[in-house]
């Protein structure tokens, strides 16, 4: 039994570490991987281990082997070939509440259930994100917060371990980066308390990880829910933008 949890835990390690390099581009799409045995030596695991991992992959549709020529990265479809819905929502943007709303069941629910099934190297990496995210804070740099705010945002949605959520969201997140980004430009121009909007958005991102590192799902919901319906408020009448 110790045998089959050291295994299982080497191949989930292995295939955050894969899944990291994939969603961080450091592999270019429909780019063939190195063999197995350089990964294997890269990551520091057997070849059994890498090979596991990658059929993981393959499954969640993240790589594809081809007979003879190796494993590569998919080629991620247009939104016209792979879901109609998606040419629609291209056609047809969202407004900003259409989007929140969606933010609200979509991401309480991956908060809740990364609660339940982060890793202990998911949660450094969340952590990772937060100290970013201070420091563009702290530097009141408009820039990097948006951009650490998509990655911390993404990094929650991988560690709910949930098939459909990920590729989900794989399929819309240029769509939810877009949102992201913007709401955090649009709060902070022309606007007095925009390093103070800045800062609770902070400690509500610290809130979500906070109760995702103590296995709390209740905590993880409300925390998501306070602060997605935070961004939406930033852009009410009278909450402190210049008008």
């Amino acid at each position: 039994m110790g045998l089959h949890t050291l295994s299982s835990s080497a191949v989930d390690r292995t295939v955050l570490q894969l899944e990291e390099k994939l969603l961080e581009g450091g592999w270019e799409t429909a780019a063939r991987l190195p063999a197995e045995r350089a990964l294997a030596q890269s990551l520091g695991v057997s070849r059994s281990t890498v090979r596991e991992a990658i059929q993981r992959l393959v499954t969640r549709g993240m790589l594809e082997t081809k007979p003879g020529s190796g494993v590569y990265v998919v080629q991620r479809q247009p939104a016209r070939l792979s879901a109609p819905w998606l040419q629609l929502v291209a056609e047809n943007p969202p407004l900003r509440a259409e989007t929140l709303e969606f933010r609200l069941v979509f991401e309480c629910a991956a908060a809740r259930f990364a609660a339940q099934r982060s890793t202990a190297e998911e949660l450094d990496r969340l952590q990772a994100i937060l100290v970013k995210m201070r420091n563009a804070v702290e530097a009141h740099d408009v820039d990097a917060e948006a951009i650490v705010d998509g990655e911390f945002h993404t990094a929650l949605t991988a560690a709910s371990h949930n098939r459909m959520l990920d590729q989900f969201y794989a399929s819309v997140i240029t769509m939810l980066r877009e949102h992201i980004a913007a709401n955090t430009f649009d709060a902070t121009l022309n606007n007095a308390n925009a390093f103070r909007q800045s800062a609770m958005r902070l400690n509500q991102h610290e809130s979500i990880f906070f109760a995702v590192r103590d296995r709390d799902p209740d905590a993880a919901q409300r925390a998501m829910y306070a602060h997605i319906a935070f961004v939406g408020k930033q852009f009410e009448p009278g909450f402190g933008l210049a008008q």
